[in-house]
């Protein structure tokens, strides 16, 4: 009789990974640094200058392709925006066909995100209605979706907010990030401010600043608002956030392959609570004791972040930022970022399958799972009773439905910065370029 015969390992599939980005940019690096931390050759690197110039790119089937922000080089912003001064506001719009339609022209490839996700994303308006529709937890917004109000200006949003009842909101430019053109406007008593980023020059240009700024002469707010509004504006209803010591606070959690996996605290004594504006972190655990005492599971609230990222199942990661509702009782997500991983040197929360990991580690080793499952790939699996927003697709990556195990650890980034914390370059001392990150 003739021995069985020997079962053989199936061998895996080559893995290489390659990211679209701005060479030298520290997002870059530190997605290079974790995927060689997983004994990988370093990523490819494909300048954006080339896939603007070159009208796109094109990847090898085996190539794992993570597109990373454009933000942060003044030559791909001036092509985006078609603005020569990287610290103006305006150009939003046109960045964001300028970059959806790179986006379609990449070619081949595995991708750790969704072209049609990322429209999504870079429209508040779109993905605002997507969040409503799943039933998440949003501000109140009276131009979200298609049949959302325009505002075409400052007359158009004091309508609204009158109309709507709505004394605070918040006006965000509809393709805009890192806070570039928010303002935080309140009425009451006749009287109107707003706090904000922008500095509006005397002869009427809007520039970001890092120093946040406030305008209680209405006629300035109009010029901002009218300036900001052929871009496209979002306006929503101004959430009274919880606070940590006497400063507001919120959170920005970072989902990977459907799992909460990081999160930061971040609070300020203004409403702006980006760290790159002055906000500073805050202390996790106390957020998390608060939301306990309050009778809210924690794993609920992370929960929350989940179910947003689930709206988006092609894209493997996304930094959600969450507003906790005085009282602690209640949150709200603000906004779903598809570059929101930028938290050098913070690793895994407990129990999230991430310990040790910093976010770009996280990301490096749930394609790696995913890669090594056979099937079909897609990005994201949706958590039970929560319908996908789109079908998934061959060619992206699939993350894990079960809770995922222990992932293998690298060490934290050595010389860790404050998320999302401006990049030193030869700006005006109180302004930096549109990062859009």
């Amino acid at each position: 009789m003739s021995a069985p015969p020997v079962a053989r390992p199936v061998p895996l599939p080559r893995t290489r990974f390659a990211v679209v980005g701005n060479p030298g940019n520290r997002r870059v690096a530190l997605f290079a640094e974790a995927v060689r931390a997983a004994g990988l050759p370093g990523p490819r690197v494909v300048p954006w200058t080339d896939v603007l110039r070159e009208r796109g790119a094109d990847f090898a089937a085996d190539e794992i392709v993570r597109v990373d922000s454009p933000g942060e080089d003044a030559e791909v912003d001036r092509v985006l925006r078609g603005v020569a001064d990287p610290t103006r506001v305006e150009g939003s719009a046109r960045w964001y066909a300028a970059f959806t339609a790179a986006l379609r022209s990449l070619r081949g490839g595995i991708r750790l995100d969704g072209p049609d996700d990322l429209a999504v994303l870079f429209d508040k308006r779109r993905c605002h209605a997507v969040l409503d529709e799943a039933g998440i937890p949003v501000p109140a917004s009276p131009t979200s979706g298609p049949g959302g109000a325009p505002v075409r200006g400052w007359d158009d949003l004091r309508a609204l907010m009158r109309e709507h009842r709505m004394p605070r909101v918040f006006v965000k430019p509809a393709h805009g990030s890192s806070a570039s053109g928010v303002l935080a406007v309140e009425t009451g008593g006749g009287r109107v401010r707003a706090t904000t980023s922008v500095e509006l020059t005397a002869d009427g240009r809007l520039h970001n600043s890092l120093k946040v700024r406030r305008y209680e002469r209405e006629q300035d707010l109009a010029v901002i608002v009218d300036a900001l509004a052929p871009d496209g504006l979002h306006v929503e209803r101004w959430v009274p956030k919880a606070s940590q010591q006497g400063r507001a606070c919120d959170l920005r959690v970072v989902v990977v392959a459907g799992r909460a996996t990081h999160a930061v605290v971040r609070t300020s004594r203004r409403p702006l609570t980006n760290l790159h504006l002055g906000g500073a972190r805050g202390d996790l655990d106390a957020a998390r004791r608060a939301v306990e005492a309050a009778g809210v599971r924690w794993s609920d609230v992370l929960g929350v972040c989940e179910r947003a990222a689930a709206c988006f199942p092609r894209t493997l990661c996304v930094g959600v930022d969450l507003l906790p509702a005085v009282g602690w009782r209640k949150v709200f997500v603000g906004e779903v970022n598809a570059f929101g991983d930028l938290l050098p040197g913070l690793t895994g929360l407990p129990s999230s399958g991430a310990e040790g990991l910093d976010t770009y580690g996280a990301q490096v080793a749930a394609a790696l799972r995913a890669r090594a499952r056979p099937g079909p790939l897609s990005a994201q699996a949706p958590r039970p009773g929560l319908p996908a927003a789109h079908p998934p697709r061959p060619g992206t990556l699939a993350a894990d439905a079960p809770r995922p195990g222990p992932l293998t650890p690298h060490a934290p980034q050595p010389g860790a910065l404050p998320a999302d914390a401006p990049r030193p370059g030869p700006l005006h001392p109180h302004r930096t370029g549109t990062p859009h990150v």
